[in-house]
């Protein structure tokens, strides 16, 4: 491990050895030669008694001047930092000013301050602030910022509230104190779509959404969520904005989704521009959860923050939470809870069964970027979803109320979050705790028994290994569960049972009948269940379960079942799941978005995940062809009745992103898919050049390019939009994602050949190179092809953009779980990359944790 790989342990968290009392910056910006200004107002620290050096972070800065208190000075400087002896120092306040020279043109890591086309923008978190000026860059240093912008172009922002502006420079100041990565400034020629909102206090605050010129017809949507996010904060969290103005963003160049600095939210474009021409329900969906997840931030993770990178669960995991709330109360409640579901399992649970396993709050990294994961995000929420239904809707309320106002202006802690919880209950929550500190998916076995009246379920969990945590203790499970008579009527209502051991029985008394039980209700607990179930109970809850998780669990279930005794002994497929599905799919008086997921199967990397943790090794192609042959089913089961359910689900309405609309969109696109399988692509065709958005485009594309058809429509599509980004993302991943596994590889090669093809932005990297990655029986193909190709352009990208190379890099996390073959050809790939003279730290990290999870 080399010098720059040093691992940094939370039990050795102290304090900052001084306070920053404010902050004052100056930029002078230039493309190649950009210069800042710092004045950072010091003082000691009393808790580090004491007279202590003061070290700053900075990397890649060209020191021009050094002064302290108004005297030049002479620091010592190495590649990482800024020190001052502690002799040097006054025993008092001081001021630090330092003069730094940087070249934003020059940034392809996209960290610090870059330019992307022209404009400049700003990424700090995690560590970015260093790469602007020396600085303290850690979340517990908070100071206010004042911050003057020198420059000809038309738009100068920053956080906080604009305090002046002239001729080529503008002046903001934000009044609450923050860490360095909530620092942002954006310039440029940008336009605006502008509205307002009134607080619940009376305040009026100035919103815009900013845009390249000609793309102001494409942030309504975006705008539009901003406001009601605010007016949801407001209703469901009692939390008021706390600003005059806030600033949206859109960039095309950014590694993340997007940032929630101050005031001034930073977006990937993907995230802001929709229209119905150009973006697609999922889109628009993902738009409104994402805008509402970084102004949510505002109070959870800005006034609120984290006192060290190993808290990064604290603001995200209760952010994401947050966003599930309120895309839950916007859209359906059930069908988004099963969406998030499907990615939690996806993401998440496979992360927790490799390599790549950590707790919730990890103990140690190397590089934190790469702890920005399914496991810090998904499972964070889901840990505070449980800790919410073990208190209920009350007490949860209290105890948020109560942290906001025993933290407000604090960089908290785990412990400080759960002593909230404690203090609002009077519950222990020390075992609770646990969550945050042990990696891994825990099982949940489950065994019931009828007699005399009496029916009894009895679980036992178990907490199986992960890296460098081979034994776990027992968890609490919060586990909702419901009864249902044999007649499908609900006998026993949703009831919580609060799991604490490793094995408990819980009794139900004064009951007719043997009931079928409903565990897991609403996934009330990020666990896997099991237990052996009929495939006619799976049926029965399929048609009868009153829960819509449950009932969508049990279609899925079933589907689950099927596939693997196909790919396992060659079966056919069943007639129950058919049966099931199509009760289910003609249900006129369920949500169409909910039947709409109930004809989706599962993954064939989720497949593939449970033929691996049943002891088998998964076969990628059997997986990928068992699943043709489920929709080839699926599509002659339904028959007819799919013709006039394709025909009933358009009503001639104008287009709108709302629920209602999407979710018809969505079965109707479903059912075209299967239709698809039975006219050759006639409908698909006939739907692609009728098609009046971008959701109907890409669904017949989805469909003709699942029976191998679609040469016309895919190169018309690309004719139209070769000069839309973010539309011609979606064209790549489509054509690679729905590549035969063969074939996947080639086709790849062949699309990183067009003139298009930037592969040092983010977005069009993720696009292609991360759907070959996406597609499974592609990227694990037993020629190796896939390996190859993604180690190819993971080595080529990382000189440029260490963070994106290295969160691709996880599509070999899965590589122990196959054949020998495939197992020795990933391998083979990832001791190829770990050669490489340059390597990040952030890739090494990731490659040397794969490899040693085999």
């Amino acid at each position: 491990m080399t010098a720059a790989q040093k691992t940094i342990h939370l039990a050795d968290y102290q304090p900052f050895t001084h306070l920053l009392d404010g902050v004052e910056l100056t930029f002078r910006l230039a493309p190649s030669a950009t210069r800042v200004v710092a004045r950072l107002a010091f003082r000691p620290n009393p808790a580090r008694p004491g007279r202590h050096p003061l070290r700053l972070d900075g990397e890649g800065l060209k020191l021009l001047s050094c002064q302290l208190d108004g005297q030049p000075i002479t620091p010592k400087t190495d590649k990482r930092s800024l020190t001052i002896l502690a002799k040097d120092l006054p025993q008092g306040p001081f001021t630090l000013e330092t003069e730094v020279e940087i070249a934003p043109d020059a940034n392809t890591a996209l960290e610090g301050l870059y330019m992307s086309n022209g404009m400049y923008c700003t990424q700090c978190e995690a560590e970015g602030f260093r790469k602007i000026t020396y600085y303290p860059d850690r979340p517990d240093v908070m100071a206010r910022f004042k911050v003057r912008i020198e420059s000809d172009l038309p738009v100068l922002l920053s956080n906080g509230n604009p305090v002046a502006k002239g001729k080529g420079w503008a002046e903001w100041d934000d009044p609450w104190p923050k860490p360095a990565y909530l620092f942002a400034l954006v310039a440029g020629d940008l336009k605006a779509r502008s509205g307002t909102f009134r607080t619940f206090s009376g305040r009026k605050v100035a919103l815009n959404v900013w845009v390249r010129p000609g793309d102001e017809d494409r942030c309504a949507y975006a705008l539009d969520s901003l406001i009601r996010s605010m007016k949801w904060e407001e209703e469901v969290y009692g939390r008021e904005y706390d600003l005059d103005v806030f600033n949206i963003v859109a960039v095309d160049d950014f590694n993340m989704g997007a940032m929630e600095n101050k005031g001034l939210n930073i977006f990937n474009s993907r995230y802001v521009l929709a229209s119905p021409e150009t973006a697609t329900d999922e889109d628009y969906a993902r738009i409104e959860a994402i805008i509402a997840h970084e102004y949510f931030h505002n109070w959870t993770g800005n006034r609120i923050t984290c006192r060290d990178w190993f808290q990064l669960c604290l603001k995200e995991g209760l952010t994401v939470f947050r966003d599930h709330q309120f895309s839950g109360d916007m859209r359906s409640a059930a069908v988004r809870r099963i969406e998030d579901v499907v990615a939690l399992r996806a993401r998440q649970f496979r992360e927790d069964a490799g390599p790549l396993a950590h707790p919730v709050r990890p103990e140690s990294f190397v590089e934190i970027n790469n702890f920005y994961t399914a496991t810090v995000y998904e499972k964070g929420a889901e840990v505070i979803g449980m800790l919410k239904t073990l208190v209920g809707d009350a007490a949860y309320k209290r105890a948020l109320d109560l942290y906001f106002d025993r933290h407000d202006g604090d960089a908290a802690t785990i412990e400080d979050w759960l002593k909230v919880f404690e203090d609002a209950t009077g519950r222990d929550l020390s075992q609770f705790k646990l969550w945050y500190s042990e990696a891994g998916t825990p099982r949940l076995k489950v065994q019931d028994d009828w007699t005399d009246g009496v029916y009894t379920l009895t679980f036992a969990q178990e907490n199986p290994a992960t890296p460098g945590q081979p034994t776990k203790q027992p968890k609490v499970i919060p586990i909702n569960v419901g009864l249902l008579n044999p007649n499908g009527d609900e006998v026993v209502p949703t009831i919580m049972l609060e799991m604490t051991r490793e094995s408990q029985s819980f009794r139900f008394e004064g009951l007719a009948a043997r009931p079928i039980p409903s565990i897991l209700r609403g996934f009330s607990a990020p666990v896997i269940l099991d237990r052996a179930v009929a495939p006619s109970e799976r049926a029965f809850l399929l048609a009868h379960d009153t829960d819509p998780f449950n009932r969508w669990e049990a279609g899925r279930a079933l589907a689950k079942d099927v596939m693997v005794d196909m790919v396992t002994k060659g079966a056919e497929v069943s007639a129950d799941w058919l049966d099931g599905v199509a009760a289910v799919v003609f249900d006129e008086s369920l949500d169409p978005a909910f039947r709409a997921l109930c004809l989706r199967l599962p993954a064939e990397d989720d497949m593939a995940q449970t033929i691996h943790a049943a002891k088998r090794v998964p076969d990628p192609g059997r997986i990928h062809a068992a699943r043709r042959e489920m929709l080839g089913a699926l599509s002659v089961r339904l028959g007819e009745r799919l013709q006039r359910l394709y025909d009933n689900l358009d009503d001639g309405a104008p287009f709108s992103p709302d629920a209602g609309q999407a979710g018809r969109r969505a079965l109707r696109i479903a059912a075209l898919g299967l239709l698809t399988r039975r006219d050759g692509g006639k409908m698909a065709s006939l739907a692609f050049a009728r098609a009046k958005s971008m959701t109907e485009s890409i669904g017949a594309l989805s469909a003709l390019l699942d029976i191998r058809q679609g040469a016309a429509e895919v190169a018309a599509f690309a004719t139209r939009w070769v000069g839309d980004r973010n539309v011609m993302d979606k064209w790549y991943s489509l054509l690679i994602s729905h590549a035969e596994p063969a074939e996947a590889a080639p086709l790849t090669v062949r699309l990183t050949g067009r003139d298009d093809f930037d592969w040092r932005n983010p977005n069009r990297f993720r696009s292609v190179i991360g759907a070959l990655a996406g597609n499974h029986a592609g990227f694990h193909h037993r020629s190796g092809a896939g390996y190859r190709l993604v180690a190819d352009w993971l080595i080529r990208l990382d000189p440029l953009n260490p963070q994106t190379a290295a969160r691709v890099s996880t599509a070999f996390e899965t590589w122990p779980r196959y054949d020998a073959a495939r197992r020795r050809r990933a391998k083979a790939e990832l001791e190829r990359i770990l050669t490489t003279p340059t390597l990040s730290p952030d890739l090494r990290e990731m490659v040397e944790r794969m490899l040693a999870g085999g």
